[in-house]
C-alpha cells in the first residue's frame, strides 16, 4: 500500500498525465477495503482511526519537500522486496502456506521484482 501511495502521490507532484497512473487509486482504494475487513473481523477496528491519521499525514508530508518524495520514491523498491521477504519469513517460521499458491506467489514477486 506505502508503494502505491507513494507512485500516486510521486505522479500528481510532477504533473504526469491522468492515463498513467489511474490505476492507482482503485488499487488503493481495494487495498484500503481490504484493511478494514481485516481489522474488522480481527477486532482491531480501534486501529483504524491511527492507519487513516498515517495515510493522511504521510500523504500531506511526502510533499513538504522536493527531495522526501524522490526519496520515497526510490525506497519503494526496497519497501517492497522487504515486505516479500517479511512473508517469506513468516511462511517459514509457521511452516504451513495456507492459502498461499504458486502463481499469486510468482505473480507477485514478478511484479516487486
Amino acid at each position: 500500500l506505502f508503494s502505491f501511495l507513494v507512485f500516486l502521490r510521486y505522479q500528481i507532484y510532477y504533473g504526469y498525465p491522468l492515463q498513467t497512473y489511474l490505476e492507482y487509486p482503485i488499487i488503493i482504494a481495494q487495498d484500503v477495503i481490504l484493511l478494514l475487513f481485516i481489522l474488522r473481523f480481527s477486532g482491531n477496528m480501534k486501529r483504524a482511526l491511527f492507519y487513516a491519521i498515517t495515510f493522511g499525514g504521510g500523504w500531506y508530508m511526502l510533499t513538504l519537500r522536493k527531495w522526501i518524495i524522490d526519496l520515497a520514491m526510490n525506497l519503494c523498491t526496497l519497501i517492497s522486496a522487504a515486505s516479500k521477504l517479511a512473508q517469506l519469513r513468516c511462511l517459514w517460521q509457521t511452516k504451513d502456506s495456507g492459502q498461499v499458491s504458486a502463481l499469486t506467489w510468482s505473480m507477485s514477486a514478478y511484479t516487486c521484482a
